[in-house]
């Protein structure tokens, strides 16, 4: 175990990070032995739809293996949620199955009423949210984003704090959205965080609505859709998104474009991704290690690389095991605290108020 945790810390420093050599062997997984002697003896595992570019996922998959010298196979690594769940359906009983998923909220729901996964409590179960996991273990969060606005400075002299900001005459013709709200997760996301900031709740989207026709109304909603080269040639200077998209706007156009990021105060809302292990996995154990991995310090520091919050992002911000510079560049950790996450039913209620609205009163 011992040589274990040193390959894993070395590989957390040699791939960048940014936190120190004594923090970084702390956070190291300390993980049970009988269980990482059991995943060995599996010998491999079967993972799915993990693009290896997305949250960091490229790093977590080699130093899971490179930690505990297994064999992962990652399948279609584009696949959908709901192709997700399908291959567990249809590889049943073949080697070859997937032994772990990560989906969306909805599709953990689903694969739970379907008995499609086994109930598995990581050993860090107790500091995830309760809002971001199935009480009895059957999927757990393991990352998420929240709502963010990304500001060219060099456009937007104030940089907006709060949804209440963007109406403010200066903004005019600024303000832009990734998609269109009846499309584009994103884009829908970003109406309902405005609606908390305006007297909305998770059961009522109806005032984000509201507030984008009024935006529109003022001349300050753009009907433009957000992209990496609208953002490089400033055509939207505020853009409503996730944070991680956001932030990797700024790394991404470094020297190039003065991107920053905040989260508005008055709307903290995310979503987060779910993994699973399958009822019939082939390789059990390994399933396990997987998720005691990811779920863990050093696996929740490799989400945050890839500028995904890990979902015990406020946890590890109380104990002190997030390097205060990475914490520099992220939006303040103390707005966080007060994210807010949907359920799919209430997911499914404000999508059916969207539809029916957006288009009479927004346009876009």
């Amino acid at each position: 175990m011992k040589n274990q945790l040193a390959r894993l810390t070395l590989l957390l420093i040699g791939a960048g990070s940014v936190v120190a050599l004594a923090q970084t062997m702390t956070m190291a997984p300390a993980l049970p032995a009988a269980l990482v002697n059991a995943a060995k003896k599996d010998g491999s595992i079967n993972t799915i739809a993990l693009p290896p570019d997305w949250a960091n996922y490229g790093e977590i998959m080699d130093s899971f293996q490179k930690a505990y010298g297994l064999k992962l196979t990652n399948a279609s690594p584009d696949a959908s949620s709901a192709e997700e769940l399908q291959a567990i359906r249809s590889l049943k009983g073949q080697r070859r199955a997937p032994d772990v998923v990560d989906v969306g909220p909805a599709f953990a729901i689903q694969g739970t009423t379907e008995k499609l996964f086994t109930p598995y409590k990581p050993s860090t179960w107790a500091s995830i949210p309760a809002s971001a996991k199935d009480k009895d273990g059957y999927w757990v969060g393991n990352y998420f984003g929240v709502i963010s606005f990304g500001v060219n400075k060099s456009i937007v002299k104030n940089v907006p704090k709060t949804w209440a900001d963007l109406l403010k005459p200066e903004y005019k013709g600024q303000v832009a959205l990734n998609g269109n709200p009846l499309s584009a997760q994103a884009a829908f996301s970003a109406v309902w965080s405005a609606a908390l900031a305006n007297g909305g709740s998770l059961d009522n989207i109806q005032p984000g609505i509201d507030f984008f026709a009024k935006l529109k109304a003022n001349g300050n909603y753009i009907p433009v859709g957000a992209t990496p080269a609208t953002v490089q040639t400033g055509q939207t200077p505020i853009v409503a998104d996730w944070d991680y998209l956001n932030l990797g706007y700024s790394k991404q156009f470094a020297g190039k474009v003065e991107w920053t990021v905040t989260v508005p105060s008055d709307g903290v809302y995310g979503s987060h991704y779910a993994t699973a292990i399958n009822a019939s996995a082939p390789n059990p154990s390994a399933a396990k290690l997987w998720e005691e991995f990811i779920l863990s310090d050093a696996g929740q520091l490799m989400f945050l690389k890839g500028y995904a919050h890990p979902i015990r992002f406020n946890d590890m911000v109380k104990r002190g095991v997030i390097g205060k510079d990475i914490l520099a560049t992220l939006p303040d950790a103390a707005v966080y605290q007060n994210v807010k996450f949907a359920t799919p039913a209430q997911v499914k209620k404000a999508q059916d108020v969207l539809k029916a609205q957006w288009a009479a009163k927004v346009g876009q």
